[in-house]
């Protein structure tokens, strides 16, 4: 609705042919657990370009980017590429690197940048959980633009839901703002200081109740695997945030990706992205959002690797006590930091 109000919008509208891919539904459906994916994508759309662009791609064209190159060239057309889940088979095939140079090799064929893709491109839009791959410290694919959990840039309100639309929904369905709060807010940007998971938040209006929603959307068990690496005292860094502290990270390390651990840093950025911790950009540290995620953390810290530890935190409802309340004072905090702001 934001976009239709441009001066642009009009231009744009039904001009470029869209290439749709959700990679993840080409690994379900892959016969070798997602081992030609790679093919199988180039196969699918090159399929489809010779039905709608008659006699404009070769018979053994298999290469994806020639082949739109060659019906740009003989029609005139651009493309707009959409990739759903981009990092999919970075997720799902995560230790078959020859698949994974395959797949990136792929996408620095289509938008690598040069003649060719200015000529068959006219804008591409990923989305995915991971960051784009980078392979030592260089990006696989320079030419996009990132907007990550990590950095969101002018995309930040768009994260979550805001402050404003949780009390607005708040308000129509009769749901305590202050327990809304100090259970799904926390995550936190320079451009919007408080972001709620949407789904947690639809769900406790859904069902009438606020309460975890958190275990349905993500898996414990990565999780247990993730801490359990336990880099440079990892599993001590995980208690102190429990008891509300805040941990130094350095995320410039990370590979974007779930297998190239090195370090401490490398974990807890990995964790930043699929949400189990925020990010304070400015202080570079990361902290547990809200209450609903330390449940998900003290849930998976329970187990007999943790020793002593996991005993004593399975068998206290202490900590989470402390945990709650320290989660709702930093709300109420920040709640006050924000309000002061605001009359200067």
């Amino acid at each position: 609705m934001e976009i239709s109000k441009r001066d642009s919008f009009e231009r744009y509208l039904n001009k470029f042919d869209v290439i749709y891919l959700d990679i993840t539904w080409f690994i379900t459906r892959s016969k070798n657990k997602g081992e030609n994916v790679v093919l199988d994508i180039q196969t699918a759309v090159i399929d489809e370009l010779r039905k709608y662009y008659l006699n404009c791609v070769d018979e053994d064209e298999t290469f994806l980017p020639d082949a739109l190159l060659s019906v740009s060239h003989k029609m005139g057309n651009q493309f707009i590429i959409i990739i759903d889940e981009w990092d999919a088979l970075f997720r799902e095939a995560k230790n078959d690197e020859a698949l994974q140079k395959e797949y990136v090799q792929l996408l620095r064929g289509l938008f690598k940048g040069g003649t060719s893709t200015d000529e068959t491109i006219a804008a591409a839009y990923m989305t995915g959980i991971l960051p784009i791959k980078k392979y030592g410290t260089e990006s696989a694919l320079t030419d996009f633009q990132e907007f990550s959990m990590t950095t969101p840039g002018r995309l930040a309100e768009y994260v979550g839901f805001t402050e404003d639309e949780v009390k607005q929904l708040c308000d129509e369905y009769h749901m305590d703002f202050d327990e809304m709060q100090s259970w799904y807010d926390g995550h936190s940007f320079s451009r919007m200081k408080h972001v709620y998971g949407p789904n947690s938040v639809m769900k406790s209006i859904r069902e009438e109740e606020i309460s975890n929603y958190w275990t349905q959307t993500e898996t414990f068990e990565s999780l247990k695997e993730y801490i359990g690496m336990d880099f440079d005292g990892l599993k001590d860094a995980i208690i102190k945030m429990l008891g509300g502290e805040r941990i130094s990270v350095r995320i410039s390390t990370f590979q974007n990706d779930i297998t190239s651990f090195n370090n401490k840093n490398d974990v807890l950025t990995l964790l930043i992205h699929l949400g189990y911790l925020a990010y304070d950009a400015a202080k570079r540290e990361v902290y547990i959002p809200n209450f609903e995620v330390a449940e998900a953390f003290e849930d998976a810290v329970s187990g007999q690797e943790w020793g002593a530890v996991g005993e004593a935190l399975s068998a206290s409802e202490k900590l989470l006590a402390i945990c709650r309340s320290r989660f709702s004072a930093s709300q109420r905090y920040r709640q006050a930091c924000d309000d002061h702001r605001a009359e200067i």
